[in-house]
Order: C-alpha cells, then sequence, then structure tokens
C-alpha cells in the first residue's frame, strides 16, 4: 500500500522479535534460564511499533499501576489487604518497566526464601517454642491481675 505502513508492520515484526530491553544483561539471559521471562514491555506489537502509542501506553500503565499502588498504601492503616494491593499495582508496573520486574523477582525470591527457612523442622520448633513461652507469660501475668484486683465487668464499676 504505502511505503509508511510496511515501514510500520516491519517494526511491529522486529519488535516483538527483538527484546525491548536493547542488549540483554547477564542477569536476563541467567534469569531466562531459570523459566523466568525476559526483561522489557510486554505490549503488543502494534503499540511498540509507533513510539507516541508506546509512550502514551507507557504513561497509561503508569497511572493505573500509581492508583493501585496509592489504594494500597492507603489500606495498610486501614481494614484491607494492602500489602497484596501494593503488589498488585508492582505487577501491573511489571508488564512495562524492567524497574518494577527486577523488584517483582527480587521479592518473589526472598518470599521464596522465607517460606523455606520458616518450614525448616528447627525453625518451626524455635517459633513453636517461643509462642508457648509468650502464651504462659501472658497467662501468668492475667492471673496475676484478676489476683490482685478481681475481676469487674465495666458496667457493675461504683463511683
Amino acid at each position: 500500500m504505502n511505503a509508511e505502513s510496511d515501514a510500520r508492520d516491519e517494526a511491529a515484526a522486529s519488535a516483538a522479535r527483538a527484546p525491548a530491553t536493547g542488549d540483554m544483561a547477564p542477569e536476563v539471559t541467567e534469569g531466562a534460564a531459570k523459566g523466568e521471562r525476559e526483561l522489557g514491555s510486554r505490549a503488543p506489537g502494534f503499540i511498540k511499533a509507533s513510539r507516541a502509542l508506546h509512550v502514551s501506553w507507557q504513561v497509561g500503565v503508569f497511572v493505573v499501576g500509581l492508583a493501585v499502588v496509592v489504594a494500597g498504601v492507603i489500606m495498610l492503616p486501614l481494614p484491607g489487604p494492602g500489602w497484596l494491593v501494593i503488589f498488585g499495582g508492582m505487577a501491573i508496573w511489571a508488564t512495562e518497566f524492567v524497574w518494577a520486574q527486577l523488584v517483582l523477582r527480587w521479592t518473589r525470591r526472598k518470599v521464596t526464601e522465607a517460606a523455606q527457612k520458616a518450614l525448616d523442622p528447627r525453625v518451626r520448633r524455635r517459633n513453636i517454642i517461643l509462642t508457648v513461652v509468650g502464651l504462659v507469660i501472658v497467662a501468668v501475668l492475667v492471673g496475676i491481675y484478676v489476683w490482685k484486683f478481681g475481676i469487674m465487668m465495666p458496667w457493675k464499676i461504683h463511683e
């Protein structure tokens, strides 16, 4: 048809084949060998083909991710799954931004390490012992309070 649409189609095809981050860093190839996805934009090829469309796509992804992260931060002191929503916003950002993908990889690795450590029998035994000791201390303190002051219900307090 016309040369501009042909050039745009070729750019979209090459953008779909090539990684969006340019030269691949050693950690990218290392991560790809571990089964992790390549770093870079996951926008459709027709969006990557046009610079203006891709920038507007990135702005939209950033704004939506920012709204979700801000909602998560608001939920931290309020009832609601604050951290879960924050990580959801990071996942939205990770669809387009390499820095968010790296943060999510690091977080996923740390959570996996913590879960494996928590399942270690020695750590579980230590946690159970510490919990039992803490409960015994609380029970003794409550017992001392009740012995010294007795149980007085708030609606039976005499002035």
